[in-house]
C-alpha cells in the first residue's frame, strides 16, 4: 500500500503524471476507465490514488469512483484533478472526502507539494493505527491460577476464527483485555480494534457515533464500524446500547452494510464482533430491554471472565506486574511485596475485582515513602483489623457471640478464606495455617466448609443443609 494508482482517460496525462512521479522515486499504477480503476483497487488498495473528475467511456465519473473509496478504503487519500474544474465540482469532491482538488493544466511543483503531503498523511495514519496495535497486541493478560488457565484456553481456542464471542464477568474483571487477547493474535492482529462503549455514549448519539453521518455542510463522517472496517469491533456493557440501536446493530450483522445517518450510499464493512456484559443477558430479555435475537447474534462463543474472588492465587503476579506497569508509564519506584502483604492482599474483598487491585498498588507507590518492600500497614484495612498496638479489634456481630460460637465463626471465615486464596489446594492451606492435612479435612467437615468447582478452579463454601419437604 505504498504506490500511487493514477486514473485518466486520456493517455499522454496519465503516462506523463507517472513519469513525473517514478522521477520521483514512487512507483505507479495506471488505469484509463472506472472498471481498469476499482479491479486495481480491488486487487490491492494505492497507498494515494489520483483521480480524473471526468473519465469517457466509463461506467462510474470520478465522484462515483470517490465515494466508493472512500467507503470501502478510506485510509486511502484521493487528490482529484479536473480540466473542467470549478468550486462547485471542488466543494463537491472535498466533502465527499478527496485529500485535495487540482485544475489542468496543472503545475507540476504543485502536484508534488499535494501529493507529499497526501502521502506523508497516509504514512502517519498508518504509522498511528500500527502503534495502536502494537500497544494492544502488548496488552499480556497475567495469571496463572486454574480459572484463568481456563478462559485463557478458550481464548486461544477463538482466536483464529471469525466467531462472534460474548465476554461475561463483573466489572473491573478483564473483559477489555480478553477482548483485546483475542485480536492480538488473529489474523486481524494488524487491523483495527474499535471499543463501542455502549453506556458512555448518550442515547441520542448512538447512531451516529456507530453509523457516521453525512450532510451538505460538513460532508461525510465516518462512524466507529467504518473505522473498525477489517478488524474487530468491541461492544463493552452491551445490554447498555439502546433497544433501537440494537435492532440496526442485527441488521448489520446480518448484511455487513448499512447507511450513515443522512446518507443514501451503503456503505460495506468487513467486522469481527466481541461484547461483552456484567449483566444476566436472559433477566433483560426477559424484561424486554435487550432483543433476543441480537442476543443469539453475538452469543456465537460465550466466555466466563472469572473475578478476582476466583483468581486469588493471581493476585501477588498482578500486583507485580502493576508495580513495573507503574514504573514504566510514571516512573514510580520498582518494590517488591511482602509476604504479610501478599497474605492481606490475597484475603481483602474486591468488588472492583483486577481494576481495583490496579488502583489500589499505583495508590501505594504513589504515597509510598521509600523504595523498599511493600508492608502490610501501607495497605487499607477493610472493616476493622487491629488497633495502633496491634490489638484485634472484634466486629460488633463477632463480640456478641458466646465464644463457642464466636471461635467457630472466625474459624469457618478464616479458613474460608486461605482455602480460596490458595486456590482450594488443601496441601499448601495446612502448610500455611500449621496444621496436619487430616486434622484440616477433619476441622472443614465440622465447620460445614466444602470445596467445588468453580469457573475451574476450587472454591471453598459453606455447604447449606438441603431444605426440609
Amino acid at each position: 500500500m505504498s504506490d500511487i494508482l493514477i486514473v485518466d482517460d486520456e493517455r499522454d496525462i496519465r503516462e506523463l503524471v507517472s513519469d513525473i512521479l517514478e522521477d520521483e522515486g514512487y512507483s505507479t499504477r495506471l488505469a484509463a476507465n472506472s472498471d481498469e480503476c476499482m479491479s486495481s483497487i480491488n486487487s490491492e488498495p494505492p497507498g494515494l490514488l489520483i483521480l480524473d473528475i471526468w473519465l469517457k467511456d466509463s461506467r462510474m465519473d470520478g465522484i462515483d469512483i470517490l465515494k466508493s473509496v472512500k467507503r470501502d478504503n478510506p485510509d486511502v487519500p484521493v487528490v482529484i484533478i479536473s480540466g473542467h474544474g470549478n468550486i462547485e465540482i471542488a466543494v463537491a469532491a472535498i466533502k465527499q472526502g478527496a485529500y485535495d482538488f487540482i485544475e489542468k493544466p496543472f503545475n507540476i511543483d504543485q502536484l508534488m507539494v499535494v501529493i507529499r503531503r497526501a502521502m506523508e498523511t497516509s504514512r502517519l495514519r498508518r504509522e498511528n493505527a500500527s502503534l495502536k496495535r502494537r500497544e494492544v497486541t502488548n496488552s499480556d493478560m497475567i495469571g496463572k491460577s486454574a480459572s484463568f488457565r481456563a478462559m485463557q484456553s478458550q481464548l486461544d481456542k477463538v482466536t483464529k476464527s471469525n466467531g462472534r464471542v460474548m465476554l461475561s464477568g463483573p466489572a473491573g474483571s478483564g473483559k477489555e483485555i480478553a477482548a483485546r487477547y483475542i485480536h492480538a493474535h488473529s489474523n486481524r492482529a494488524n487491523a483495527p480494534f474499535v471499543t463501542v462503549n455502549c453506556a458512555g455514549v448518550e442515547p441520542e448519539r448512538v447512531e451516529e457515533v456507530l453509523f457516521g453521518r453525512e450532510s451538505s455542510e460538513r460532508g461525510i463522517e465516518s462512524g466507529l464500524l467504518e473505522e473498525a472496517h477489517g478488524g474487530v469491533i468491541y461492544f463493552d456493557e452491551v445490554a447498555d446500547m439502546p433497544l433501537g440501536t440494537q435492532s440496526k446493530i442485527l441488521r448489520v450483522l446480518v448484511d455487513q452494510q448499512f447507511q450513515r445517518v443522512g446518507g443514501s450510499d451503503k456503505v460495506r464493512v468487513d467486522l469481527r464482533v466481541i461484547s461483552s456484559t456484567n449483566r444476566d443477558l436472559d433477566a433483560e430479555i426477559e424484561a424486554d430491554r435487550f432483543r433476543e435475537e441480537l442476543y443469539h447474534r453475538l452469543n456465537v462463543v460465550p466466555i466466563t471472565v472469572p473475578s478476582m474472588e476466583d483468581r486469588r492465587e493471581d493476585i501477588p503476579v498482578l500486583a507485580q506486574h502493576f508495580i513495573e506497569v507503574c514504573n514504566e508509564s510514571q516512573g514510580l519506584p520498582i518494590r517488591e511485596i511482602s509476604e504479610e502483604a501478599v497474605a492481606l492482599l490475597q484475603t481483602m474483598t474486591w468488588p472492583g475485582n483486577v481494576r481495583q487491585l490496579k488502583n489500589l498498588i499505583e495508590r501505594v507507590l504513589i504515597l509510598g515513602d521509600g523504595t523498599g518492600p511493600i508492608e502490610a500497614r501501607e495497605l487499607p484495612t477493610e472493616d476493622e483489623k487491629t488497633d495502633d498496638s496491634g490489638r484485634v479489634v472484634l466486629s460488633g456481630a463477632l463480640a456478641t457471640l458466646p465464644l463457642r460460637e464466636a471461635r467457630e465463626a472466625f474459624e469457618r471465615e478464616y479458613l474460608l478464606t486461605q482455602i480460596n486464596r490458595f486456590g482450594g489446594n488443601i496441601s499448601r492451606t495446612a502448610s500455611f495455617v500449621g496444621m496436619e492435612r487430616s486434622a484440616l479435612h477433619r476441622k472443614l467437615k465440622s465447620l460445614g466448609v466444602v470445596t467445588s468447582n468453580k469457573s475451574g478452579a476450587r472454591v471453598a463454601q459453606i455447604d447449606e443443609p438441603e431444605p426440609a419437604e
